[in-house]
């Protein structure tokens, strides 16, 4: 049997497991309210709780970029979402800050894997110019999961209450695994299902002389990180990735806080930015690999959509800073600055794949979101303190950190593309 486009079916699966991903981390946001309330629990709880599972996160994703690169990408996931779904499934016998961080450890070092899994499947799956798309598609499924979770979380919450809504969450990540292990059987070199015309697309796209499939034992951290590139990742990862995570983490809170919403009102309102978010991550990719087919350069194209998406994010913040007086223009306004971000975003997650080959890939893409997590929870300290009046000092703040985002790429990485054809790697 053959299936035609099968690299579309294994970075649409992706896709699945990513909004199943952000279904589950965005659930305990969505129900603090009602659970704080059963747990007699405060914000500073849940700032610790947020923290903690970010701690994981960030840990996670360098353990997974090497997990991926030793046991490949098919087992690399089923481990990833078997384990996360059983952590939101152990979430419904919480009973205190204990028990409920312990769970959220579990749940963020697995689901960290979700990210360099898709870059190295990527690059595993894609000659170069569809790479970004490819991650665009990916990154719209961490926005389509945060655009399904409020109305979704909120009717099971109304529902059935907050454990059982853990319970049926958590369950269906594990039915996902079924579909994964019957259409993801190999690498696309040995997959019997795939037709030889893809095979020749995927193979003959890639860059000159780099070969994928590598079976050799990749570089080390170090050997990576003597590389100035590999620091574009790491850097733009630190300035940028807390914008994502300020809306994703505390816009619920937010929401609350500022306008007295419950549970059912957040899912009314919450959904909305990531909409954005999801256009921005397909049209992102699209237009990246548009330019690279038109005849311009990887470095060209992933540097301008960059700039672009850097540019929305900048006047988006600054825009609400200014007007986002009511909830209904500051959803609409965080959604611009959300289609910036995952339109940047796609491009920058593809860095690895554009620098380094073979089981270097997923070790960078980890280590560039363990890095990005870091900075997350610097943040998730800080905004209990700047925004006891506002939450304006943390909008300047992170609107700050859009032009040092951007100019990591531009100055440490001068000129995208494969390192070890270079003269000048350090």
């Amino acid at each position: 049997m053959k299936i035609k486009g099968l690299r579309w079916w294994i970075i649409g699966l992706i896709a699945l497991a990513t909004v199943i991903n952000y279904i589950d981390r965005s659930a305990l946001a969505i129900m603090w309210p009602g659970i704080s309330k059963d747990l007699g629990m405060t914000d500073s709880d849940y700032a610790i709780i947020l923290n903690v599972f970010m701690v994981a996160y960030a840990l996670g994703q360098s353990i997974s970029g090497k997990l991926y690169d030793k046991v490949g990408t098919r087992v690399g996931y089923v481990l990833s979402i078997f384990f996360w779904s059983l952590a939101s499934i152990l979430h419904a016998f919480s009973r205190g800050l204990l028990s409920l961080s312990a769970f959220r450890v579990l749940l963020g070092v697995s689901e960290a894997g979700n990210w360099p899994g898709a870059v190295k499947s990527n690059a595993e799956w894609f000659p170069v110019k569809e790479r970004a798309i490819a991650q665009g598609i990916f990154n719209a499924g961490a926005s389509m999961g945060s655009v399904i979770a409020p109305p979704l979380i909120a009717y099971l919450y109304l529902a059935f209450g907050w454990e059982t809504t853990f319970i049926i969450i958590g369950a269906s990540g594990m039915l996902w695994i079924i579909p994964w292990l019957i259409f993801n059987k190999n690498k696309p070199k040995y997959h019997k299902w795939i037709t030889e015309k893809e095979k020749a697309h995927i193979v003959s796209g890639r860059h000159l002389g780099r070969n994928e499939d590598d079976e050799d034992e990749g570089l080390s951290i170090m050997q990576i990180l003597s590389h100035r590139e590999s620091w574009a990742v790491l850097a733009s990862r630190f300035f940028l990735e807390p914008i994502w995570w300020l809306f994703v983490g505390w816009m619920p809170l937010y929401l609350a806080d500022t306008y007295g919403f419950d549970v059912k009102e957040i899912g009314l309102f919450a959904w909305v930015p990531f909409v954005g978010a999801a256009a921005g991550s397909v049209i992102g990719g699209l237009l990246t690999g548009t330019w690279i087919a038109s005849g311009n350069s990887v470095d060209t194209s992933r540097k301008r959509t960059i700039w672009i998406g850097g540019l929305l994010m900048f006047l988006g913040l600054v825009t609400t800073i200014l007007y986002a007086d009511t909830p209904v223009k500051f959803v609409g306004i965080v959604a611009i600055v959300l289609f910036g971000f995952q339109f940047a975003i796609s491009n920058i997650q593809t860095l690895p794949s554009d620098l380094f080959s073979g089981k270097s890939v997923g070790s960078l893409a980890g280590l560039g979101g363990s890095v990005g997590i870091f900075s997350v929870i610097i943040m998730n300290f800080l905004i209990p303190v700047i925004t006891k009046e506002s939450y304006t000092p943390a909008f300047i703040l992170i609107a700050v950190f859009v032009p040092l985002g951007v100019l990591s790429v531009y100055l440490l990485c001068r000129n995208i593309g494969p390192v070890d054809n270079k003269k000048n790697n350090n």
